[in-house]
């Protein structure tokens, strides 16, 4: 069993800076991409942004410049910085991660319980 444990979503005024946490545990062997997606109210989900195990990283175009995305592999855990926040940036953030949980097993994709980001004066 995996679980994805998010954490720092809330409430943040325009031009505010929230960190977003999300760690994985349970039975892993390794992790391929980890990151982030958002979910609107009607609207579907969407990829904010990625990183590979190797720390490459890739943002939506409405992110880019504002959020920077980071992992600590030591830790089993990403990690996306928002800076500059918007009203728009409103939604519900989901991390994932690709796990194997053994050297011959499949790679999955897991998902966290996802946690409010709401940027309001």
């Amino acid at each position: 069993q995996v679980q994805l444990v998010e954490s720092g979503g809330g409430l943040v005024q325009p031009g505010g800076s929230l960190r977003l946490s999300c760690a994985a545990s349970g039975n892993i062997f390794s992790i391929n991409d980890m990151g982030w997606y958002t979910q609107a109210p009607g609207k579907q989900r969407e990829l904010a942004a990625g990183i590979t195990s190797g720390g490459s990283a890739n943002y939506a175009g409405s992110v880019k410049g504002r959020f920077t995305i980071s992992r600590d592999n030591a830790k089993n855990t990403v990690y996306l910085q928002m800076n500059s926040l918007k009203p728009e940036d409103t939604a519900v953030y989901y991390c994932f991660a690709q796990i194997r949980a053994s050297v011959r097993g499949p790679t999955q994709t897991n998902w966290g319980q996802g946690t409010q980001v709401t940027v309001s004066s």
